[in-house]
């Protein structure tokens, strides 16, 4: 991973639909090697992904909440995590330190879904003890997009 690779990652991941074309123009390298880099980059798995990023809002999902899960002593956090994945409403799902296992963020339509959410998928899952859900009145931010190191912090990186 070099300087270029880094300016290229930093253009796509806020509009993954430039072409290479103005990759190229705007960092200083021709089409072919725009291309090769990102063909790269993914076939590495440095770029994971590339979809639409949908306004929940538009589409009627009004709804993020945060839930703190806790499991049971000896539950199994693989097959939770299992779990959590198959769970369209969850959009993050994190093993934490702290009092609580887990963190999991989801968005549903209204408080309705968000009440049969939680007793009928997550609770019912197994393992669950118990769980602790916060509802975001509003997002100030919310993004995907990493701060990325300049230059000077690939020193010494992989």
């Amino acid at each position: 991973m070099d300087t270029h690779d880094l300016q290229i990652l930093q253009l796509i991941q806020s509009d993954n639909r430039r072409s290479a074309a103005e990759i190229g123009q705007e960092i200083g390298l021709s089409v072919s090697a725009v291309s090769d880099r990102l063909r790269r980059l993914n076939a590495s798995g440095v770029i994971k992904a590339n979809h639409a990023v949908i306004d929940p809002a538009r589409v009627g999902v009004t709804v993020c909440a945060f839930i703190f899960v806790d499991l049971e002593p000896r539950a199994d956090e693989t097959a939770f995590a299992a779990a959590l994945r198959a769970f369209p409403e969850v959009q993050e799902g994190h093993h934490i330190t702290g009092k609580h296992s887990w963190l999991l963020k989801v968005r549903v339509r209204d408080t309705a879904a968000l009440q049969r959410f939680l007793a009928a998928r997550l609770k019912a899952t197994p393992g669950v003890l118990r769980t602790e859900t916060i509802i975001a009145l509003d997002t100030a931010k919310e993004t995907s997009e990493l701060a990325l190191p300049d230059a000077a912090g690939l020193e010494g990186a992989p």
